[in-house]
Formats: C-alpha cells, structure tokens, sequence
C-alpha cells in the first residue's frame, strides 16, 4: 500500500498556505512551489516533474502556489492519480483586505503587486470533491498564529 499524497493548497496570496505548510504539512510532504523557480521557461512542466519525483520516491507532496481554478490544479490531480495518490485540497476562503494587508507587510520580492492579487481572487474558484479531489478541507486563521482545519463533505 501506498501513502502517497498531493496536497493541493488553494488560495489568494497572503492568504496563509506557505504559512500552513510550515506548521502543517513539512513534516510530512515535499515542498512544490513555482516560488522557487520565478525564471524559468516552463513552470509547470517543471513543478509536475517535481512532484512526479517525490510521488516515484513514495513522498508525500504540497503544491503551495495560488492553484485558483481547475486549470491549474486539473494538471495536479491527473499527476497524483498517474501515481496512485491521494489527491486533497486545502481551501482557504478569500479573505481580500486581510491579504492585501499581509501582503503589504512583506519585503521584497516576496510581495506580490497589487493587481496580480486581485487577478487571482477574479479567477479564485472554491474546490470540491466533484472536481476530482479525495477530500476537501477548509483552512482559517484560529486567531492565536495558528489554523482551524475542517473537513468538508461530499
């Protein structure tokens, strides 16, 4: 039996998933970010190599990027099924002010302009189990720096 699994973070930037991921997930599943290859030519063929390799390596993977719609996260589930993976969501239901207000806080190169925020939330489409994922959980801020997963069903 395999232990395989794709996370799949889904969510507005600043919206809390790198932070999720590390509290959450590093203990248990690679890291796929597009953050980590900014120039490079093809992001996606290189982020679905990514996670082919941990999958083949029995791994568990996070794809910690926006993944607003089925377009981007469609690739990902076909990815974890080729693999006999899980395929899971973590929605974090958009919250506008509070990531423009978190992403305003950040330095450098880690804060995303304005308007590809807004871009993101147009194109933001809250996942379900109908979309092909095995479980959909939704993710909050707890108020305390931590977070507050739920189960979704069906």
């Amino acid at each position: 039996m395999t232990d395989r699994e794709v996370a799949v973070l889904i969510g507005l930037q600043a919206s809390g998933k790198s932070a999720f991921y590390r509290r959450c997930l590093a203990s248990t599943h690679a890291h796929v970010t597009k953050d980590d290859f900014p120039n490079a030519r093809h992001r996606q063929r290189r982020q679905l190599r990514l996670i082919r390799e941990a999958l083949e390596e029995d791994r568990k993977v996070a794809v910690d990027n926006t993944n607003p719609s089925p377009e981007e996260w469609r690739p990902l589930i076909v990815a974890g099924r080729e693999h006999g993976a899980r395929v899971v969501a973590y929605w974090f239901p958009p919250n506008l002010k509070g990531s423009l207000q978190r992403n305003a806080e950040r330095l450098g190169r880690a804060r995303v302009p304005e308007v590809g925020v807004f871009s993101t939330f147009r194109r933001l489409r809250r996942p379900r189990v109908a979309d092909g994922f095995d479980e959909v959980s939704v993710v909050e801020f707890d108020g305390r720096g931590g977070f507050l997963v739920r189960r979704e069903e069906g």
